[in-house]
């Protein structure tokens, strides 16, 4: 197990402390403390930036001085009790800054153990911090171990002063073992770790603080402020269902005794929020400059110019800039991200970076073909249907909504579907449909109350071409009916059509979908089915899975600065009166919008082969790859997604073999068991009594739930977020809000429609403010950190002792790079007409790796953005 014990007494034990200190990495310090907005913040980011040399000088002479000290725990040899033997106090020594196999801004030191056979082999260490200051501890490195070697610790965590912590910190080695495998010596720290984690659930958690726990969302709103920003609790109830958040127990809002008073940072567990002084921490305090300093600029600025009058003044924004008003550009921050993204000059110019979609043609976006294709390789590739029935029948209550079957007509497909019968399409495999009726039709009511927002719920009909093109041939625009939601709705069936007014009736038809298409898009497809989803697991994992346990070690790269991109999303992304409140169609309803969704989520179809199935884009066959075969074949998100997801399961597979190799493995390891009662009950416990919940009883019931996670916290963002920019970024191409509907005959905005279509397009879609609110947020959104770590990848080499784990990944390493190159050769097909398009933009957001920055590819292993 460890080796065989030996050597004689007053051996030393030589050890490596790798840690950054304080003053090179807290960057929340930095925010937090600067004066003059985020002029100031920034000031003080690139003080510290600049200072990070000395200061790194500055930490370990201060180290020097006694500060820090480690003591052993054996995993071998017992203190009498049964627990591991503890060892002397130790101190750091001599400060090792050249050691060459350090990360970026990392220090090391030597420090130096007494040992003898009587203590055994280490399995865990103590330590203390003395300093005031906080310092993120890397790892330990012990060496010369008589007849055993090198033992590593992967630590990655924040170490207060010791006065902060109730029990001592220990970190444990980098090996593996289910619970009842434990060495009898570390039981007790074991146990005693995971219940330091899970916290009593009362209190106000404080910034120090690494406990675990779950509330509803009751954070978004801000009653005390204004009534228009109370938001509904989400979560803990049947009317509005919910995952869990961490919690933070801050006090409640006086007004609302049910919701949290928001507060300026949002407390989440202090290993989640790494700190480090890196680009993802330029990337989302840019977001939260921008919502609270820098956007509020542009509203003044462009409050009296508000609208394009021209496509050109919408790509002028990538072009020739905007020019900005002397007050305004000066208080830009000059954050780096912030820099870059608006380009700004000395001639107060804002400018953005052309996104991928207008970079070889200007107008190819506007084509039906375009219009169809970014439903299988677009931003949000995953809520297409095959039409199975027709006419398409809502899921709607009828004793609410009355009749909300469509109206769209045979008569309506059959003059487009060359010479087929509705029948023989619908036969033929060859109708689809993008069906955005239910989850927007109950709201739209006090969406069109809304001052800004006027809109229909869509439903948009395509048929697939020889070609393997697909053709829009209806689209089906819907209002509430006047007299009451029980009468059903009112609609509208818009035709293609390329002259006259009826051709500008066809595009604004296309914005309304595509609006539609942008809010379910960011709201549930993203938000909702990835951030909102995988929280609970991160929760329930850190609070009943060791480090040392193999699924720990397995899912924890998948959770890396979720929960701190997520409270951030609460702070200004989804909180009341936030980015995408201001500048998305549903507005104040926006996550709310999301909560009715959730209601019909189902875990088992975040699975890819099972979410193609259920929404007929695949037909089960074991004889095909993957068991399945795609109903249309030139389906990149598809196809690319599915040799990543047999990827992700056969790794998974390969690593849970090591550890489970019976059904009574599993039902006895009480950490794996009390994890997944708890995700289920608790993380998602509004939803807790569903059937489909898998049942851990089995090595493959493991297997599948785990696979799930990784492919929903890496592969699934990916695609639904890092082509957010690349897709988005041209306002015209996907517009995240309509303002007025269609036009009546006998209007002068009527007239407008045959006289300037762009004009009459450019008053119906988002404004110029809106614009540039989404356009700031979804650059930043779609951007890689320069320390991000790829599917495939593991950010410490060490993260494991077992060998044939680590071969096991390298087999995995190895297929993600197959695949990447297998994608690299799709895309030069050019019988493939789905991959590039129109608009000429190969299909690249599944590729695994990339480089920093805006690269349209690229699959993290979390949601860290």
């Amino acid at each position: 197990m460890f080796g065989i014990l030996g050597g004689g007494k007053g051996h030393k034990i030589k050890g490596t402390v790798v840690l950054m200190t304080k003053n090179v990495l807290d960057f929340n310090e930095v925010v937090s403390t600067a004066g003059g907005g985020v002029l100031g913040i920034a000031g003080g980011i690139f003080g510290t930036a600049n200072k990070v040399v000395g200061g790194i000088v500055d930490g370990a002479t201060a180290i020097f001085s006694r500060n820090i000290a480690l003591q052993l725990v054996s995993a071998t040899k017992t203190d009498g009790l049964g627990n591991g033997k503890v060892g002397k106090q130790t101190f750091l020594e001599n400060h090792l800054p050249s050691l060459p196999t350090l990360g970026d801004r990392q220090d090391a030191f030597n420090i130096s153990f007494e040992w003898d056979e009587s203590f055994g082999i280490p399995g865990a260490f103590y330590i203390k911090n003395f300093m005031q200051a906080e310092f993120f501890l890397v790892s330990l490195t012990l060496e010369d171990i008589p007849n055993h070697g090198t033992i590593h610790f992967v630590c990655n965590s924040w170490v207060y002063n010791a006065k902060n912590y109730k029990k001592d910190r220990i970190f444990f080695v980098n090996k593996t073992y289910v619970p009842s495998e434990t060495p009898t010596p570390l039981v007790k720290y074991r146990k005693e770790e995971l219940e330091n984690l899970r916290g009593d659930g009362t209190g106000q958690r404080k910034v120090s603080d690494r406990i675990y726990d779950y509330d509803v969302y009751n954070d978004l709103g801000n009653p005390d402020k204004s009534a228009d920003l109370a938001r509904p609790v989400l979560g803990g109830s049947s009317a509005y269902p919910y995952p869990r958040r961490g919690r933070t127990g801050r006090k409640a809002s006086k007004r609302d005794p049910k919701s949290e008073a928001p507060a300026s940072d949002t407390y989440i567990p202090r290993d989640e929020n790494f700190g480090h002084l890196k680009s993802s921490d330029f990337l989302t305090y840019g977001i939260k400059s921008l919502a609270q300093s820098v956007l509020p600029q542009f509203q003044s600025a462009f409050g009296l110019n508000a609208e394009f009058d021209k496509f050109d003044d919408v790509r002028g924004f990538f072009e020739g800039g905007i020019h900005l008003p002397t007050d305004v550009i000066s208080n830009i921050s000059p954050l780096p991200v912030i820099k870059e993204i608006f380009r700004t000059d000395g001639e107060q110019v804002l400018k953005f970076p052309p996104p991928h979609v207008i970079q070889v043609s200007k107008s190819a976006w506007m084509t039906d073909e375009e219009f169809g294709r970014e439903m299988l390789a677009g931003v949000n590739p995953c809520l297409i249907q095959r039409l199975q029935e027709f006419p398409p029948k809502s899921k709607l209550d009828a004793s609410v909504y009355g009749d909300q079957t469509s109206t769209i007509t045979k008569e309506n497909l059959e003059i487009n579907l060359g010479g087929l019968t509705v029948e023989e399409a619908l036969n033929g495999n060859k109708l689809f449909i993008l069906d955005h009726h239910d989850a927007f039709l109950p709201y739209l009511r006090k969406i069109n109350d809304l001052p800004t927002a006027k809109s229909y719920a869509t439903r948009t009909i395509l048929f697939l071409k020889d070609d393997g093109t697909l053709k829009p041939l209806a689209i089906e625009l819907s209002l509430p009916h006047p007299r009451g939601d029980e009468f059903g709705a009112v609609s509208r069936v818009i035709l293609p059509a390329d002259q006259g007014a009826e051709s500008t009736i066809w595009l604004l038809a296309k914005a309304y979908v595509v609006v539609n298409d942008s809010c379910y898009h960011q709201l549930m497809s993203h938000w909702l089915n990835t951030h909102a989803t995988i929280e609970p697991f991160v929760i329930a994992t850190n609070r009943h899975l060791s480090v040392l346990h193999p699924i720990y070690k397995l899912l924890s790269p998948h959770y890396r600065d979720t929960m701190n991109i997520n409270g951030l999303a609460r702070q200004s992304l989804i909180n009341a009166g936030g980015i995408i409140e201001q500048s998305f169609l549903p507005g104040p309803f926006s996550v709310e919008m999301s909560s009715a969704v959730y209601k019909s989520w189902v875990f088992t179809d975040q699975a890819l082969p099972a979410d193609l199935i259920k929404r007929g884009m695949a037909i089960e066959d074991p004889s095909s790859p993957h068991g399945l075969r795609l109903v249309i074949d030139d389906y990149p998100y598809a196809v690319d997604g599915l040799e990543i997801w047999s990827a992700i399961q056969s790794w998974v597979k390969d690593y849970v073999s090591l550890y489970y190799a019976t059904d009574d493995a599993i039902k006895k390891d009480t950490e794996l068991q009390t994890w997944w009662k708890e995700a289920v009950e608790k993380g998602h416990g509004d939803l807790k009594d569903k059937p489909w919940w898998p049942k851990l009883n089995t090595p493959q019931n493991l297997i599948h739930i785990c696979s799930i996670i990784i492919w929903t916290a890496s592969a699934l963002h990916a695609a639904v977020n890092f082509g957010q920019y690349p897709y988005g970024g041209y306002i015209l191409n996907r517009p995240t809000l309509t303002r007025r509907l269609i036009p009546e005959p006998g209007t002068k905005e009527y007239d407008e429609l045959s006289s300037n279509h762009q004009k009459a397009y450019l008053r119906t879609i988002t404004g110029k403010y809106e614009a540039i609110v989404d356009l700031s947020v979804i650059e930043i959104l779609s951007r890689h950190a320069s320390d991000e770590v790829y599917l495939g990848q593991r950010d410490n080499p060490n993260w494991t002792d077992d060998t044939k784990a680590l071969q096991a990944f390298q087999k995995f390493g190895n297929k993600l790079k197959e695949i990447e190159n297998k994608i690299l050769g799709r895309n030069n097909n050019s019988s493939l007409r789905n991959r590039v398009g129109p608009v000429k933009m190969p299909y690249t957001v599944l590729l695994p790796t990339s480089k920093e920055g805006l690269t349209f590819r690229g699959i993290p292993n979390s949601i860290s953005i």
